[in-house]
């Protein structure tokens, strides 16, 4: 009889999923969709001690529709530091714990990354039971080169934070992801083509729900399609910057970042306005001007 992989060894029986004491389980949850939920990841929800959730009642509905009733604990960026001590005492005590977000897989773009790292230094290994995620779901669906890809998660809201977000990438060939709540989509859109141009875009909204959309176009015109109330979780999949700075240095784009970065630093040290330093740059190396003159004024110190 023939052996069987070593992967195959810890494999329960009939795809049965055994928690074993003092284990975290990161646990990928539908991200509209009920139904979409894996046989091991109801299998772990309904074997573990207790079950750690972003929002209680969201998870509840998931818990209710496939009649898993486990002790159910809030995690979520408000309390992560104090409760997450406390689970990883539970863990080490024995507690078989799985996680879960209210959409996708724990981790990312929530405080579930946390205690992932909190964790792993402790020396515990955390255990992913992969399943939805809205990144890779929007991504197949863009029309867009799927790989290389850089998940960005989402802007930050305002100021010189948002600004530095939007120049780190301006020069990055490769497809660009990120989140957005429905509130801010039309001003990233917005800032999206001011800093990196009017490229192909697909917007990702509500996947797998009943109202799920995905527009696919330019940025200026995804701007005119939502220029009404837009409701739903978003996802933005948006095209790698195409010029000829960043294809002849596709090894290593952070080079032409640096390069035209420092002829800027020169012109403006050479008495130069910002205005017009943003212009030369902007046209010297294919960048959008917002893009040079932002870097503009955060060299001369925001003023």
């Amino acid at each position: 009889m023939p052996s069987k992989p070593a992967g195959d060894k810890a494999r329960p029986e009939e795809g049965r999923e055994e928690c074993g004491r003092g284990k975290l389980y990161i646990v990928a949850t539908p991200i509209g969709n009920l139904s979409d939920i894996t046989l091991r990841a109801l299998e772990t929800l309904r074997c573990v001690d207790m079950i750690v959730a972003e929002d209680t009642r969201h998870t509840r509905k998931l818990l209710s529709r496939y009649d898993i009733h486990k002790p159910l604990v809030s995690y979520h960026e408000h309390n992560a530091r104090q409760r997450g001590a406390e689970l990883l005492e539970k863990i080490a005590a024995g507690t078989s714990v799985a996680v879960v977000t209210d959409a996708g897989t724990p981790g990312i773009s929530d405080p579930g990354a946390l205690l992932v790292e909190s964790a792993l230094e402790q020396g515990m290994e955390p255990i992913p039971i992969p399943g939805p995620s809205a990144v890779i779901s929007a991504l197949v669906v863009s029309g867009l080169p799927p790989q290389p890809f850089c998940f960005l998660g989402f802007p930050p809201p305002k100021g010189s934070q948002r600004r530095s977000f939007f120049n780190a990438s301006a020069l990055a060939s490769m497809t660009l992801i990120m989140y957005e709540s429905p509130k801010r989509l039309s001003k990233t859109l917005k800032d999206i083509l001011d800093f990196w141009g009017d490229r192909r875009i697909a917007v990702a909204r509500e996947l797998t729900k009943i109202h799920e959309e995905v527009f696919r176009g330019r940025v200026s015109e995804a701007l005119i399609h939502f220029g009404c109330e837009v409701r739903g979780e978003i996802t933005l999949v948006v095209e790698g910057n195409a010029s000829e700075c960043a294809s002849t240095r596709k090894a290593n784009p952070a080079l032409c970042l640096e390069d035209w970065k420092e002829e800027l630093g020169k012109l403006i040290a050479g008495g130069i306005s910002s205005k017009e330093a943003a212009s030369i740059i902007a046209a010297k190396f294919n960048i959008p001007r917002r893009t040079a003159y932002s870097a503009a004024i955060e060299m001369r110190g925001g003023s």
